[in-house]
Parts: structure tokens; sequence; C-alpha cells
């Protein structure tokens, strides 16, 4: 969880040795609505160096001996150097500058994960999650451009690549959670302690607290805080989203 980053960059920045990178797999946010790497610019700053690692890593794949795959964002050298450490490993990474823009692809494709997973759920089919992926990484790449980000990143492997490997994975917490709520178990899907499944959630939640994402923008996390609010049906929503991209006149 993201939470504690904040209080752990504190008490671990004095003791880091030179050279040392402070690397992070969170893809959350804390109870200020900020990321990782906003937590670590403002903690560790220029003094550290410290990055994200984020993309589809499966831990039980990567457990098994199969391979995972990410983006080490961080600043150039720090991106280089810490590769450089995973050489030989079953973990391919690639160097990328864009610190925030893979921070929020991670963090935002937490939201759009249970809208798969309730839609398979309900056999919605094969041709409507390929039509929510798309969806989806459009939309990210606008989110993630607003935050200071880079598209590309969205369709990276902070993005795209995790997003499908979460939405279709059986090992993926947040697709579960998508089928538990249009089966009636909410409850389950409660924001509080450690109950890391709740991302998507609290994510959500926080956004909209904070007026990080206004209403009215961007639809389809409209419609995706609103399913895991248990604000809507999901069978209707869908057919009202699908009505209105589809309509004639849509842009």
């Amino acid at each position: 969880p993201a939470s504690p980053h904040e209080e752990l960059a504190v008490q671990l920045a004095p003791c880091l040795p030179e050279g040392a990178v402070c690397l992070s797999i969170a893809k959350g946010l804390d109870a200020s609505a900020r990321t990782p790497a906003q937590i670590f610019e403002h903690v560790l700053g220029a003094n550290h160096h410290w990055g994200l690692v984020c993309g589809p890593m499966i831990a039980r794949e990567l457990a098994a001996g199969k391979a995972g795959f990410g983006v080490l964002a961080a600043p150039t050298a720090t991106a280089r150097a810490a590769v450089d450490l995973f050489a030989g490993t079953q973990l391919g990474l690639v160097a990328d500058d864009d610190v925030h823009g893979s921070a929020w692809a991670v963090v935002l494709k937490n939201v759009y994960v249970p809208l798969v997973g309730a839609a398979d759920a309900l056999r919605l089919g094969d041709n409507m999650r390929g039509f929510l992926f798309t969806e989806a990484v459009a939309e990210l790449e606008q989110i993630v451009t607003a935050m200071g980000g880079r598209p590309a990143s969205a369709r990276g492997l902070a993005g795209l690549g995790d997003l499908v490997t979460s939405a279709t994975s059986e090992s993926s917490h947040h697709r579960t959670i998508g089928g538990e709520i249009v089966s009636g178990r909410s409850d389950s899907v409660a924001d509080s302690g450690d109950y890391i499944r709740s991302e998507g959630v609290h994510t959500a939640r926080a956004l909209r607290e904070h007026a990080l994402i206004h209403p009215g923008h961007y639809p389809l996390f409209d419609l995706a805080c609103g399913f895991l609010e248990g604000a809507l049906s999901l069978n209707d929503a869908l057919g009202d989203y699908i009505r209105c991209r589809f309509s004639v006149g849509h842009a």
C-alpha cells in the first residue's frame, strides 16, 4: 500500500548510503491522493536515487520462475543503473524517465480493472472485454497527460500491460472484486485496514474527494466509480454508455 510511504521514506532517508536506490512497487495512493512518485519526490527529492517498478508482475508467476515485465521509472541515469541491478533475472525491465506518467497509469488502471472482471462475471462476452480495454486505455492517455505524464506511459507496461494482466489473471485481486460486486458480495471490498484488494475503490474515492478528477470529464471513469461505489447497475450503465458512445454525431 502507498499509505506508509512517507513515514518510511522519512525514516530511511538519513540511513541511505551514497548510490543506494529506493524503489517502490506500490500501485495505489496515500490518504492525500499522492502517488508513491509524488511522495518520494517530496521526501527524497534530488538528494537520493529513487524510482518505481510498474507493470505486469503477478507475484505467483514470479515465485514460480516465470517471466515478469515492467517499467523502471526514474530520472534517466538512475533508471539505467537500477535496470542493471535486475540483469540476469526473470524480470525484464525497461528504463523510462516519465516517472509521474508511469505512476498515474499504474494507479488509475485499478479503477478500470474491476469493470472487466464484472463484465466477465456477467458473461457479456469477449467483444465487450476488448471494447472496455480500448476505451479504458484511451481515457488513461487523457488522464495521464492531464496529470503531467506522457500519453505513451498509458499505452506501455505500466498502463496497458498491467491493465490487461490484472483484468484477465485468475490471480488478480482487482479483477475478482468486480465479480464479487455484481454477485452481491460488496461487503468484501470494504476500503479498510490493509485490505489491498480495494486499491481501486480507494483510488476512485480519493481522486474525487481531492477533486483531482471532476465528474463528466471521463465517462468510463465515472461509470467505474459509480460501479465501485454500488451506485448503479452495471448492465444498465454499460448499455447507456454504449448507446451514447455510438450515437450519431458522437466525437
